[in-house]
């Protein structure tokens, strides 16, 4: 079953085209860690393929790292949820969005929401997505955190439940760190999120043109 035309922010409804169905449908997702600064750019980098169409669902902490006014794709967040459900015979935004996605890529995935995730807690529109989600279509994560915590023990165990739900991770990198430590917990850089998503194109024979 084909998913309701979501809702715009701010655009009426309605002007959705028969092109856009068949275009490969990604869904970032954003979480609250420095790393959210790349937002901007993974999203531009993601818009250069020509058989994509992104939206971003967004955490309330993850804002505080990006403008929006700099992410040219349709943002969502909690309140988009809760405006859009007035009544029983309302469409549920978390559901809409993982009917809407072939792909899923959380980038970045704090160690916050990495630990709700892994113990299937969904208290806001990205972790209900993620909780909602159809596990026979790709999910991406990317973590990103400070060295001390990508080391407590608990961090692996928490990776590997949700490598154990068929989720896919593209590791973090050694760098310095923006609180100045230099050390594994930064998220993969944004080229390598994009080639992973080019890989899962091909494997899905996706066209290259739109």
């Amino acid at each position: 079953m084909e998913p309701i035309s979501l809702p715009e922010p701010g655009i009426a409804a309605g002007n959705s085209s028969s092109v856009a169905q068949e275009k490969f449908h990604v869904l970032v997702g954003v979480t609250g860690s420095v790393a959210a600064l790349k937002l901007p750019l993974l999203v531009a980098e993601l818009l250069k393929i020509p058989a994509l169409e992104v939206k971003v669902v967004t955490t309330e902490r993850a804002k505080h790292f990006y403008n929006a006014q700099e992410i040219p794709v349709t943002l969502y967040g909690d309140e988009e949820e809760w405006q859009l459900w007035k009544g029983r015979s309302d469409p549920v935004l978390h559901i809409e969005l993982r009917r809407w996605a072939d792909l899923m890529v959380v980038a970045p995935l704090d160690a916050n929401t990495l630990g709700k995730v892994a113990n299937g807690i969904c208290d806001n529109l990205l972790t209900c997505v993620i909780r909602a989600w159809d596990l026979s279509k790709p999910l991406l994560f990317c973590p990103a955190m400070n060295t001390a915590m990508w080391e407590h023990p608990i961090t692996a165990h928490q990776v590997e439940q949700l490598k154990g739900f068929g989720y896919t991770e593209i590791p973090c990198v050694v760098k310095k760190l923006v609180c100045g430590d230099e050390g594994r917990g930064a998220m993969a850089e944004v080229w390598t999120i994009v080639e992973r998503v080019k890989r899962i194109l091909e494997e899905r024979d996706v066209p290259r043109q739109s």
